[in-house]
């Protein structure tokens, strides 16, 4: 019967591996985070923003995350989105996971010098890249901010590199209006995730399961007349 939507329909096969990708990337995004924000070089542009916001209100970096990732799912709707079980997985988990990664850092790390705070960061951009590359393969949906990205693109038929470079500026100076930290580790990060997303994601793209052959409806004949 058409119209029923089973689990095959919320995670293509194979399943399992989709969903382990998934969850180990969305773990790794958030250590990466950690490993950006605790050596105070910069961070992400999404995250400056989150930064700035999170020294004015109080709240911890975790739960502006996840607020941050609830409004920009709302811009998802005047661009006909869709979100998927990536996406919500996304706010969850990387919202949920931030604030204890970083809390391990502070204790493990209190007073990074400088040479170790460059090496966290140059860890955290990579484990980054990683980690995009591992939970977009995964095939279950965008996250939130490159939902936003690719429903702006193709409502304005505007290139990717322009639009996603418009959104991060705002957001980067946002951030740092508000207080967020932006330093070398940012600008690094803009000029080397992409690159490095483009060695990783070939290799952890899940491709979708091949599509069942139709049968061909039986064709019932009548006997000749005698």
């Amino acid at each position: 019967m058409t119209g029923r939507r089973g689990p095959a329909a919320l995670v293509p096969a194979p399943a399992a591996r989709r969903l382990t990708q998934l969850f180990t990337g969305l773990v790794l995004y958030a250590v990466s985070i950690a490993l950006l924000v605790h050596p105070g070089l910069g961070t992400m542009p999404w995250d400056v923003l989150s930064q700035g916001v999170a020294r004015r209100t109080g709240l911890s970096l975790g739960t502006v995350i996840v607020l941050t990732s609830v409004l920009v799912l709302l811009c998802w709707i005047p661009l006909r989105q869709r979100p998927g079980l990536g996406t919500v997985a996304n706010v969850v988990v990387i919202g949920a996971l931030v604030d204890p990664a970083l809390a391990l850092m502070d204790a493990w790390l209190p007073d990074p010098g400088m040479p170790v705070r460059i090496a966290l960061a140059a860890a955290g951009i990579v484990t980054n890249a990683l980690a995009t590359g591992l939970y977009v393969g995964a095939g279950l949906g965008p996250g939130p901010r490159d939902g936003l990205m690719t429903g702006l693109v193709r409502r304005t038929g505007r290139p990717v590199a322009l639009v996603r470079t418009s959104i991060e500026v705002v957001v980067v100076l946002t951030g740092v209006a508000l207080g967020g930290t932006f330093g070398p580790a940012t600008i690094a990060y803009a000029l080397l995730v992409g690159p490095l997303v483009g060695v990783v994601l070939p290799r952890t793209t899940i491709a979708a399961p091949a599509p069942e052959p139709a049968r061909e409806p039986a064709v019932t004949r009548a006997s000749d007349p005698a």
